[in-house]
């Protein structure tokens, strides 16, 4: 059995950056990424407020320059993913796949999932209308009408950009007024003849072809009671997210909605089990944050396995 001081679960912002302040420490590393490092930012077109990029950036290219930042690093990578988490401080088992992994520590950085809507049809018309990507989506809908679901920052950004591509954008969301930024909401009013705000609103319904896939979606107007159809051939979710923490042991502390529970240095309630990015409990999340996040998460288990040293 592989031995490492650290275990990160994750590559996107959170991972890269405990995995590029560990590995300089001079500890042994192990990286679990499923996918190509970056994680959610590679499924975002542009960034816009991270530091350092006044006029932005593309999401797939801060994606790789994380992973620049720690080429010719020793960092051992593996692309399974993680099954559970046992043990305990010192002496943690990573089980991924068909191998065991003994870790002194676990940094778990794996970020969350969209929440689907919860309507009937909708697992079944995914990647047929239905999709929580408009960045990998899109432009299957060129010149199509498509619709939003949502009020926070996703569902403003994505908005715009399918904008760009669809012929119409219906913006969903079940109050009459949004949480995401007011430089979106601004950017939304200006393109008014394009994109259309469905307030008060909830989908109730999905309409779809057996061929053809997702024909259009029934709102209703929670305030009146009034159901409207909208035609439309996509359908983008964005209605809150849920952390990847199926893995971990029930002893982990989670919130309300799953997210994990941490103190201001990244410990979870296990002692030697670290969490950062989305996947913790927190008010922001953001790449920017998230990387903030794994920076803290690794100083602190490199001063733990410095007193497990002692």
């Amino acid at each position: 059995m592989s031995t490492f001081d650290a275990a990160i679960i994750g590559s996107g912002p959170a991972g890269i950056t405990a995995a590029l302040y560990l590995a300089r420490s001079g500890c042994s590393v192990i990286l679990f990424e499923n996918l190509a490092a970056g994680g959610q930012i590679l499924q975002t077109e542009v960034l816009e407020n991270y530091p350092g990029f006044p006029k932005g950036i593309k999401g797939y290219e801060l994606a790789d320059l994380f992973a620049a930042h720690i080429e010719g690093l020793t960092i051992e990578r593996s692309r399974d993913a993680v099954d559970s988490v046992r043990g305990q401080v010192g002496n943690f088992v990573v089980s991924a796949g068909e191998k065991e992994y003994a870790c002194r520590t676990v940094i778990v950085c794996t970020g969350a999932k969209h929440r689907p809507l919860g309507v009937e049809g909708e697992d079944r018309l995914q990647g047929r209308g239905v999709s929580y990507c408009a960045l990998c989506d899109g432009n299957f809908y060129r010149n199509q009408p498509v619709a939003v679901v949502g009020g926070g920052n996703s569902a403003l950004e994505e908005s715009l950009y399918l904008a760009k591509i669809a012929s119409k954008v219906y913006l969903i969301h079940r109050r009459n007024s949004f949480r995401g930024a007011q430089i979106y909401q601004d950017k939304l009013a200006a393109l008014s003849d394009k994109v259309e705000l469905v307030l008060d609103s909830v989908v109730d319904g999905l309409q779809a072809d057996l061929i053809a896939g997702l024909t259009g979606v029934v709102v209703r107007n929670v305030v009146t009671g009034e159901q409207r159809p909208l035609k439309v051939n996509g359908l983008f979710v964005y209605v809150g997210m849920e952390p990847r923490t199926a893995f971990l042991p029930p002893e982990v502390e989670r919130d309300a909605q799953g997210f994990l529970v941490t103190d201001t240095e990244m410990r979870t309630s296990v002692p030697g089990i670290f969490a950062a990015g989305d996947v913790r409990s927190k008010l922001c999340r953001q790449a920017v944050t998230a990387a903030g996040d794994g920076a803290t998460a690794a100083q602190a288990a490199f001063v733990l396995m410095e007193q497990l040293h002692a």
